[in-house]
């Protein structure tokens, strides 16, 4: 059962996403050509070069999915700003060449969104397109899918 449904007394979701082999709270919706990541407790330097590790093996065999981040499970953030900085610059880096890709970020802490502003504005003028929210429903609408999706309330399905 995933931390939503848990201890809450609601059923979980049918399965509409697969767990994905990488760091962490990483999902696919297939049918939504959609990509998530949830993570949850701290989200320090090393926490952050692991998704970007992981982004760069996927995106070598994958066409680029959309991607949503939800920073709403974030208990702490401990990541140096340069760091962020650095992160934005390789990632520019590495997805030069490639068709653009939307991210949505959605934080509703304001530390949680204000990291997430801070990745849109570095990501400006490059071909991963970033946008910070604070509402899910405006993050679904602009990555195109259903907003319930975005609650990442299903029970995914193991990685195959």
């Amino acid at each position: 059962m995933d931390s939503h449904a848990a201890g809450t007394g609601s059923t979980p979701i049918a399965a509409i996403s697969q767990h994905m082999v990488g760091p962490q709270f990483l999902r696919q919706y297939a049918t939504y050509q959609l990509m998530t990541w949830q993570p949850q407790g701290s989200l320090d330097d090393i926490v952050v070069d692991q998704i970007a590790e992981w982004l760069v093996n996927i995106e070598k065999v994958s066409l680029p999915f959309k991607r949503f981040v939800d920073f709403s499970q974030l208990t702490t953030i401990a990541i140096r700003t340069r760091h962020v900085f650095e992160f934005a610059r390789k990632r520019a880096e590495q997805f030069a060449g490639t068709n653009p890709v939307r991210t949505a970020l959605f934080c509703d802490e304001w530390i949680g969104f204000g990291v997430a502003r801070l990745y849109e504005s570095l990501m400006e003028n490059t071909r991963i397109e970033a946008r910070a929210f604070r509402d899910r429903n405006k993050a679904a609408q602009w990555l195109g899918i259903p907003a319930d999706v975005l609650t990442l309330k299903d029970e995914p399905a193991p990685f195959l």
